[in-house]
């Protein structure tokens, strides 16, 4: 079983928010570090973010881990210790949301950069980090959070549990169709209820049926329920979707990178030379 140190961000509220828009501009940065880190750790984590010494920081506990996580992780995964920790940058109006990790594996790049864009981030350029393995799972709220403080805007507090609930939906569907499938899924029927809301069940199946095959995926029926049920939830939430078409559409080429990649089409072509060898040598036999 992969051991989860669920980590980040979540004590956001423990330090004083003065620090807000009006003082932090493009290329600002805000760091988060867990409770548990020792301070040489701590230390070692920034340099490795390049922070500057006036950085603002915020520390995170393992008690606020488990209140924004509980509810969709298990205690025992999440953990007893705080330790993993990321740098928000202000970026360039229009740049979207860029997301890169280390120490990461279980939640993808390409996972955070989705469930952000729901929590309604944008402009921002992320790194996250551990001094050891983690699987990556909680700090989707610390960052949000952060975010929060930068750009010194409130974001419901439904809309952010919706985030970290589609960030562990789409690990645990990776876990199934693969990471990058996984993602690409779930951009693509977010893009398609940003362009036109689904008004029941059937149209909202149809929207998961159509990406499913456009990714040549099979889901099974939990899987299908358990996407229904999200995003009937996420769909009826006060969500700007105008917003959310806009960075989806500037995180398109990363969030389907491999599946459009040239490794991955030679990968497929590949399967496909190999099946009709495989068909031709089957005909030979029997001719």
């Amino acid at each position: 079983m992969k051991k989860i140190i669920i980590y980040l961000m979540l004590g956001l509220l423990l330090i004083n928010p003065a620090r807000t828009l009006a003082d932090m501009a493009e290329g600002d940065m805000i760091v988060t570090l867990g409770e548990n880190l020792s301070e040489d750790q701590k230390d070692k984590l920034l340099t490795e973010m390049g922070a500057p010494k006036d950085v603002q920081v915020v520390t995170v506990s393992n008690q606020e881990e488990h209140k924004y996580l509980g509810k969709y992780v298990s205690k025992s995964l999440i953990g007893t210790k705080a330790i993993s920790s990321s740098a928000i940058t202000l970026a360039p109006k229009g740049s979207g949301i860029i997301v890169e990790t280390k120490n990461i594996n279980w939640v993808t790049d390409e996972m955070y950069v989705n469930a952000l864009i729901t929590a309604g981030v944008k402009d921002a350029k992320i790194y996250i980090t551990a001094p050891l393995a983690v699987s990556g799972t909680a700090a989707l709220t610390g960052i949000i959070k952060a975010y929060e403080i930068s750009a010194d805007k409130t974001i419901p507090e439904e809309v952010k549990q919706a985030a970290n609930q589609e960030m562990v939906e789409t690990a645990k569907l990776g876990d199934s169709i693969g990471d990058k499938n996984a993602s690409a899924l779930i951009a693509k029927v977010k893009g398609e209820i940003a362009k036109n809301k689904p008004k029941n069940d059937e149209e909202l199946r149809g929207i998961i049926d159509q990406a499913a095959k456009d990714l040549s995926v099979n889901l099974s029926d939990t899987e299908m329920k358990r996407l229904m049920d999200f995003f009937n939830k996420l769909k009826d939430l006060n969500i700007n979707w105008n917003q959310v078409s806009d960075q989806l559409s500037k995180a398109k080429d990363r969030i389907s990178k491999f599946v459009h990649s040239e490794d991955a089409q030679g990968f497929f072509e590949k399967i496909k030379q190999f099946f009709i060898w495989l068909i031709g040598a089957i005909k030979s036999f029997f001719s």
